[in-house]
């Protein structure tokens, strides 16, 4: 079943977008933790596609589907907004060395590529694209 939402680029939109997933999946029979991870990771990737790729431009919105077949969800989340925004290739950072720096932030895909199975950024035309997936038991 898919499902689909469109937002404008604010973070006053990202409850609607917990929200929304959350409905999503409480119609499948998910373990609550598999659900609040899920959430999270989108929560993440929607926020950083509204906060860094379109500097919380109204005006820009992203469109997030949802579709659940056969134990597997896949995301996608497609940013409208006139950047292009690719984050660099994953790599896991030093969490002693962000504890001594008092570092905030910058952990968010970390988080997201360990709650998640796959992590896809790439471009579609002149807009970009992040397909999240997770296999569910």
């Amino acid at each position: 079943m898919k499902s689909a939402l469109r937002i404008a680029c604010s973070r006053s939109h990202l409850q609607q977008v917990r929200d929304f997933v959350r409905t999503y999946l409480s119609h499948r029979q998910l373990p609550e933790v598999a659900v609040n991870q899920i959430v999270l990771a989108i929560d993440e990737v929607v926020a950083n596609f509204i906060i860094h790729a379109n500097g919380e431009d109204e005006t820009q919105f992203l469109d997030l589907k949802l579709d659940f077949k056969e134990k597997e969800l896949n995301v996608e989340i497609a940013d409208h907004g006139n950047t292009i925004y690719l984050p660099g290739p994953h790599q896991t950072p030093n969490l002693r060395d962000y504890i001594q720096q008092g570092r905030k932030g910058g952990m968010g895909m970390t988080l997201v590529n360990r709650l998640m199975d796959k992590v896809e950024f790439f471009t579609r035309g002149n807009h970009t694209v992040c397909h999240l997936s997770k296999h569910l038991a």
